[in-house]
């Protein structure tokens, strides 16, 4: 008997693109004599909608759908409830699969939904995703188990007001260049690098556009690299890849828009770097109540050859150009069997 799965993909994040590229790829995984999908997408402005053809994922004609379908919080009546009109239908569903990323996606929210339902899902629950969604509380996390990251400093304030006293206090601990992010944002959105006073100031302006509160780095000089972690209680680690990155950091239109950026599998990097790498890959995620999947990032420090950790993705794209699916088919998990895999752990949470 075929297993029923809900997909559920877009969102309100400024990663709603990205998801449905992801979305798409997934569900061109999935085994169809195994499972019978159904695809929620989720518009930017917030409405639920039942998506009949993978097709509209591709063209975008998905949002103008209107069919209304949502996962019902209410244990007694589990599953998806798909309204148009005056006909109400009621879908069972025994696994839920978001392909989110971002607020609202990959921070906890709507895995809350998916515990009060009681399906089991893929991924992270509550605690795992906030933390990791939120780059402020995950440093609180890595120095709890004293894994080496960039120094840092924060501005929390709801508006601009303390930005002449977080601009000094950035100056005299990490100098510049600096990385200013948004604390809760996805694939780089609002990433700025500030060599001046001036560009800082726009920087910090610019992530809170994103969110009030504010994480500022510094540089970190060294080789982009990432490993993927797979599983439940007993997670692993896969090979570590490396980001070739065509901008000068690997923002947004680097990632998913300049061909020129590149990935490396297995890169030249000394044996014992990369097991450092993939033990701290797996002790971050355990760190912060991961399950499922994740993906942690992490800089080689040119000059001291150090593993420096950058952050964790709870819910790591699936585009044709994403790490995390690449890393696992290189060690023999195409995307069918990662899929059944992912699956098959939502159920022993």
């Amino acid at each position: 008997m075929k297993k029923q799965v809900a997909v559920i993909f877009g969102g309100q994040s400024s990663e709603h693109e990205v998801s449905c590229v992801s979305a798409a790829n997934v569900i061109e995984g999935f085994d169809l004599e195994k499972y019978d999908i159904h695809m929620i997408g989720i518009t930017k402005d917030g409405r639920w909608l039942y998506v009949d053809s993978p097709a509209g994922l591709k063209d975008g004609s998905w949002r103008d759908g209107d069919i209304t379908a949502v996962i019902s919080p209410d244990r007694a009546r589990q599953g998806i409830w798909k309204l148009q009109g005056n006909a109400v239908e009621k879908i069972p569903v025994d696994v839920i699969f978001p392909v989110l990323h971002g607020r609202y996606g990959e921070d906890g929210a709507i895995q809350g939904l998916f515990e009060m339902s009681g399906i089991p899902y893929v991924g992270c629950g509550v605690l795992a995703s906030a933390v990791s969604m939120d780059k402020i509380s995950t440093k609180l996390f890595a120095e709890k188990i004293g894994i080496r990251q960039a120094a840092y400093v924060t501005d929390t304030a709801p508006d601009l007001s303390g930005l002449e006293h977080t601009v000094r206090e950035a100056e005299e601990k990490l100098g510049y260049p600096m990385f200013v992010k948004p604390s809760n944002a996805g694939s780089s959105q609002g990433v700025s690098k500030a060599h001046d006073r001036e560009e800082l100031k726009k920087a910090i302006a610019l992530a809170k556009e994103h969110d009030r509160r504010v994480l500022i780095e510094e540089n970190i000089n060294g080789r982009e690299v990432e490993c993927a972690v797979l599983g439940g209680y007993k997670p692993e680690a896969s090979k570590v890849g490396e980001i070739l990155a065509a901008a000068e950091f690997y923002d947004y239109d680097a990632k998913y828009n300049n061909a020129r950026s590149q990935t490396v599998i297995d890169p030249d990097l000394p044996a014992e770097i990369k097991e450092e790498i993939r033990k701290n890959a797996v002790a971050i995620f355990k760190a912060v109540g991961g399950f499922g999947l994740s993906r942690v990032d992490f800089f080689v420090e040119q000059d001291t050859k150090e593993v420096v950790f950058n952050e964790i993705n709870t819910l790591p794209g699936f585009t044709g150009i994403s790490m995390y699916p690449m890393l696992w088919a290189d060690m023999g998990i195409e995307r069918q069997k990662l899929i059944d895999s992912l699956i098959e752990i939502a159920y022993t949470r």
